[in-house]
């Protein structure tokens, strides 16, 4: 990881949960992370603690709505002002509403979109860009991913989120092509973590807590720090390796 003090991360939906814990971990491996969410307030709390734990890198918190394509748009061009570019993007950022593929509404389904795939897109597209006009050929793309980009579960609630994030597996490895074709060492990495303990349950099934709270007690399950750890295994192999896709269960998990 030596070869990334200094340099320029941005994470996406960092203010809870895996993001957080992904910021966490690269402020102490010494890189300036840009962590961005529409709660800005819980990411400058974590920024404080970064400062207070003398890390030897820095989190700097940027309100960002990435359902707003100028919103991303306004907080890369701050970035290039403010710190030149971006030579590491985690596209961590991802939601889900219990919306069937029969009876769902039009307006969940869409802000999955938004979030799930578009904004991730928009952020490889402008992260890509940042590093292309700065000459940074040994970047990093992580797509924070999930095992439902890889099987469907037999549960209404999460059949469309389920497409979003099989999206996010086949624009992974469409990325990486693309970037072989552009003749670059830039890297693509998909990252999908079976059921972590985070606020994720807890907001998919925001009408019914109980089912949320039972989801995470059946079983052992990953901890935000375990894909932060991935994170960093991913970052710290040698520039002319590209890991293309980890997937991470709970031991117990079924599928």
């Amino acid at each position: 990881m030596d070869r990334w003090k200094g340099r320029v991360a941005l994470v996406t939906g960092a203010s809870v949960g895996i993001g957080a814990a992904i910021c966490k971990a690269l402020v102490q491996q010494g890189m300036k992370v840009i962590g961005c969410a529409r709660d800005v307030e819980k990411i400058e709390k974590l920024a404080a603690e970064c400062e207070c734990a003398g890390h030897s890198g820095s989190l700097i918190p940027y309100r960002c709505d990435l359902s707003n394509e100028v919103d991303i748009l306004s907080m890369f061009s701050a970035i290039k002002t403010l710190h030149q570019g971006v030579d590491v993007c985690i596209n961590n950022a991802g939601l889900a509403h219990p919306e069937s593929l029969l009876s769902g509404k039009t307006d969940g389904w869409r802000a999955m979109i938004d979030v799930n795939i578009l904004a991730l897109t928009i952020c490889t597209r402008e992260a890509y860009k940042s590093m292309r006009e700065r000459s940074v050929d040994d970047g990093n793309i992580v797509n924070i991913n999930s095992m439902s980009g890889h099987r469907v579960v037999h549960s209404a609630d999460t059949h469309f989120y389920s497409a979003t994030k099989y999206a996010v597996t086949a624009l992974t490895e469409g990325l990486r092509q693309e970037l072989r074709e552009a003749n670059t060492h830039i890297r693509a990495t998909s990252i999908s973590p079976g059921m972590v303990e985070t606020e994720f349950a807890f907001r998919l099934h925001i009408l019914h807590p109980e089912k949320a709270a039972a989801s995470y007690e059946n079983m052992k399950c990953l901890e935000a720090v375990d894909i932060a750890s991935a994170v960093t295994y991913v970052l710290g192999t040698p520039p002319h390796v590209n890991i293309g896709d980890v997937q991470m269960r709970p031991v117990e998990q079924v599928s």
